[in-house]
C-alpha cells in the first residue's frame, strides 16, 4: 500500500482580530520625542484590529539633548513641524497625542505594599488603593508615575495571585513595578506641547515602547531585554512571564559616537555622521588596514581630503560601542533579575544598524543577540519600517490597546498622564 502525502489544509481567511481593551476608537496621533528625529505619526485601527498610518511627519530634532528638553523654543518648532506633516497627510486635525518619555530619568521602582482587608472580598477599592499608595511613595521623591503594573498578589500566606478580586483574607500584598520620571523634565515637557496647542493624552516609556514593536510574544512570556541605542540614549526593557518587568537609560548613544569621529577625525559632524553609517564597524575587519576612506576637514575646502586607513575609523568607534554595551551590562546586573530577564537580548534603534555590533553585543553581554524590526505597519513608508522607528511605532500599538496590563486598577481621573494633562490644560488657558 502506497503512503499518501499529508497536504496542509487550504488557507481559510482569518476572522478578524478581537478589538483589545481600552484600544482608541478613532484616528489618533503619536509623538516620538528624541534627541535626533521627532516624529508624529496619525493612525486609525481597522476592523482585523491592525492599525494604519494615515499621516507621517518627522523632522530633526532640534533644542533636545538626551531626551531631554534643553530648548523649549527649538523643540517647539520641530514638534510643531512634525505634527503640521503629519496632520496635512491624515487631512485631520488632532488637540491630543500619545507621547514617548525618555526625559526626566525614566526609571522602574519595584515596590511590595501590604493592605489591610480585614476578612472582607477584596475589591476594586482596594486595588486602587494600593496603586495609589504605591504612586504617593514616588510623588514623595519628585517623581511621577508614568506606568503601573502588578506583578503578582499575595493573600494572607497564599502567593502567586493573579487578581483577588472577591477573594476573603486579612492582608493583601501586592507586587508593583511602577515606571516614573523626574516632576521637573516632565513639568517641562507639558509647557512645549502646551505651547503647541496639545494634550498629553498618555505617556509611554520610551523603552517600553520599543519592546511592543520588536518581542514577538515568546520573547514576551519567556523572557527578553529589549536594547533601544538611539541617538542620544540607550534605553533598556526587560520583558518576562508577558509583563514589563524592568526599564532603565543610559545618557549615551550614537550621537556620542558621531562626535567622537568628528574629533578624531578632525572633520565636520555632518561628515562624521556619513562616514560612520558608510564605512563605521565596531570590529576590525582583515582588509581595513588597507582600506582608505576619504576624510573631508574642518574648515577646508570640499576639494581638501585626507586619506584615514579604516582601521583608524574603526578603532575610534569601538571603545564607546564598548563602553555603552559594559553599561548596559552593569545596569542589567544591578537590577538582579537573573532568569527573568530570559537568554536572548533583542536590540533595536538607529545605532543598532552599525556593523559588527550585533556581534560585539553577544560578547559583552554573553548572550544570543538579534537585531530587532517593528512589524509591517499598513501606510507607513518603507523608510519608517526600521529599527530606528522601533519606538514610534511602539506608541501606535500602544493605541491598539498593545501591552496594557490585564488588570486595569487605574483610575479614571488619574489615566493616561493625570495630574500632568490637568497640568497641560490648566497651561493651555493662561498662555
Amino acid at each position: 500500500m502506497t503512503a499518501q502525502r499529508l497536504l496542509p489544509p487550504p488557507d481559510l481567511p482569518r476572522p478578524p482580530v478581537a478589538r483589545r481593551r481600552r484600544a482608541r476608537s478613532g484616528p489618533y496621533g503619536v509623538i516620538d520625542i528624541g534627541s535626533s528625529k521627532i516624529v508624529c505619526l496619525i493612525a486609525k485601527i481597522d476592523a482585523d484590529g491592525a492599525p494604519r498610518i494615515l499621516g507621517c511627519g518627522w523632522q530633526r530634532a532640534r533644542g533636545v539633548k538626551g531626551g531631554n528638553i534643553v530648548d523649549l523654543h527649538e523643540a517647539e518648532q520641530c514638534i510643531r513641524a512634525a505634527v503640521a506633516q503629519a496632520e496635512e497627510a491624515a487631512e485631520l486635525k488632532l488637540s491630543g497625542m500619545i507621547v514617548n518619555l525618555s526625559c526626566g530619568q525614566p526609571a522602574s521602582r519595584l515596590m511590595n505594599i501590604q493592605w489591610p482587608i480585614g476578612g472582607r472580598p477584596v475589591t476594586e477599592a482596594d486595588l486602587r488603593a494600593v496603586l495609589a499608595e504605591g504612586r504617593r511613595r514616588a510623588a514623595e521623591e519628585g517623581r511621577e508615575t508614568v506606568h503601573a503594573t502588578t506583578l503578582g498578589f499575595t493573600i494572607d500566606a497564599t502567593p502567586g495571585v493573579p487578581d483577588p478580586r472577591g477573594m476573603e483574607c486579612e492582608t493583601l500584598a501586592a507586587h508593583l513595578h511602577l515606571v516614573d520620571g523626574a516632576s521637573s523634565a516632565l513639568r517641562n515637557l507639558g509647557i512645549c506641547l502646551g505651547h503647541c496647542d496639545l494634550e498629553v493624552e498618555e505617556a509611554v516609556s520610551a523603552p517600553f515602547a520599543a519592546a511592543l514593536s520588536v518581542l514577538v510574544e515568546d520573547e514576551r512570556q519567556l523572557g527578553a531585554t529589549v536594547v533601544d541605542m538611539g541617538g542620544g540614549t540607550t534605553s533598556i526593557a526587560v520583558y518576562g512571564e508577558g509583563n514589563l518587568l524592568h526599564t532603565a537609560q543610559i545618557p549615551v548613544g550614537g550621537w556620542q559616537v558621531t562626535n567622537d569621529l568628528a574629533r578624531g577625525l578632525a572633520t565636520p559632524i555632518a561628515q562624521a555622521e556619513r562616514i560612520k553609517i558608510l564605512d563605521g564597524s565596531a570590529l576590525q575587519a582583515g582588509d581595513d588596514a588597507k582600506t582608505m576612506v576619504m576624510v573631508p576637514q574642518v574648515g577646508e575646502d570640499e576639494d581638501h581630503l585626507v586619506s584615514v586607513p579604516r582601521s583608524h575609523i574603526v578603532n575610534i568607534i569601538r571603545p564607546r560601542i564598548e563602553e555603552t554595551l559594559e553599561l548596559v551590562r552593569d545596569r542589567l546586573d544591578a537590577a538582579a533579575l537573573g532568569r527573568e530577564a530570559g537568554a536572548r537580548v533583542v536590540l533595536t534603534g538607529g545605532a543598532s544598524q552599525l556593523v559588527g555590533l550585533r556581534e560585539m553585543a553577544a560578547q559583552i553581554l554573553d548572550r544570543p543577540v538579534r537585531l530587532g524590526r517593528p512589524s509591517f505597519m499598513r501606510g507607513l513608508p518603507d523608510s519608517a519600517q526600521g529599527p530606528d522607528f522601533a519606538t514610534t511605532l511602539g506608541l501606535v500599538a500602544w493605541g491598539t490597546g498593545e501591552g496594557r496590563p490585564l488588570i486595569d486598577i487605574d483610575p479614571a481621573p488619574e489615566r493616561g498622564f493625570g495630574r500632568f494633562t490637568r497640568f497641560v490644560n490648566w497651561l493651555r488657558e493662561r498662555v
